[in-house]
């Protein structure tokens, strides 16, 4: 049995295409249809199916930030409405792409190449990192933005000005991005994929596809008896995990 996921936040779209892979691979199974980015992530770490389809641009987490946070050896198909320049930034990377709206023969083409795929083993974590890396910034990689300096979010009719210094770690959940400082646990609408170019890449770094710490903050790393990695913040109690294609950040440690 080949099982399938398929994340988009527009669910006529989702159906259709679950259809339509239906028709062109009848033994094809479905996990429960991922509605944003966050529930796609967490439907692959618990169920681990052979392929995700992920629309790029999705509430709480992008399709390259799931993709970039997937552990085991799930094949990721993304369903696209980039430009042909990222189009062809994808096949050199041998990560496919389905162009939205999805055409039937070029549906066809890449079920095709993915039943031969699931018959070789997976490409390396590293590879598919790099290559996300680069595809990450594309978006905004045209003008450089000027490093944030505060973050403004809102309690009720209260609005907070944050100093960037003083933010241990933003983590994405759901609709938001949470902003966690050494007192308070702050919400915002910004998604992480737009707040990362905006942060120095020298203190800021993402660990996990939810997650960017502070480095300023790191009090130290621990390693479990599955050889995964957590980080110690100060003035934080919890751990935060590490995804493996983040580890190689804190070798040194």
């Amino acid at each position: 049995m080949t099982l399938a996921l398929i994340a988009d936040d527009e669910p006529a779209l989702a159906r259709h295409l679950q259809r339509e892979l239906s028709s062109l691979w009848p033994d094809l199974q479905f996990t429960p249809l991922a509605r944003h980015g966050v529930e796609a992530a967490e439907q692959i770490a618990a169920l681990r199916p052979d392929v995700a389809f992920l629309d790029i641009q999705m509430p709480g987490l992008t399709g390259l930030e799931v993709a970039q946070g997937i552990e085991g050896d799930t094949r990721v198909v993304f369903v696209t409405a980039y430009d042909e320049y990222a189009v062809q930034a994808f096949e050199q990377q041998a990560l496919d792409y389905l162009l939205k709206p999805v055409k039937a023969d070029r549906l066809q083409r890449c079920v095709q190449r993915l039943q031969q795929a699931l018959q070789a083993p997976a490409a390396p974590d590293a590879r598919l990192a790099e290559a996300l890396q680069r595809l990450l910034p594309a978006g905004a990689a045209a003008t450089a933005p000027q490093r944030l300096r505060w973050i403004r979010a809102s309690a009720g009719e209260v609005m907070h000005q944050i100093p960037v210094e003083q933010v241990l770690f933003f983590q994405a959940d759901d609709k938001y991005t949470c902003v966690q400082t050494a007192t308070a646990e702050h919400l915002i609408r910004t998604p992480i994929v737009e707040l990362l170019p905006q942060l120095d890449p020298e203190v800021f770094v993402q660990v996990h596809r939810s997650t960017v710490i502070n480095l300023a903050h790191l009090a130290g790393t621990r390693r479990d008896e599955a050889s995964r990695l957590f980080l110690r913040l100060r003035d934080f109690s919890r751990e935060l995990p590490v995804s493996r294609a983040y580890v190689h950040l804190f070798k040194a440690m």
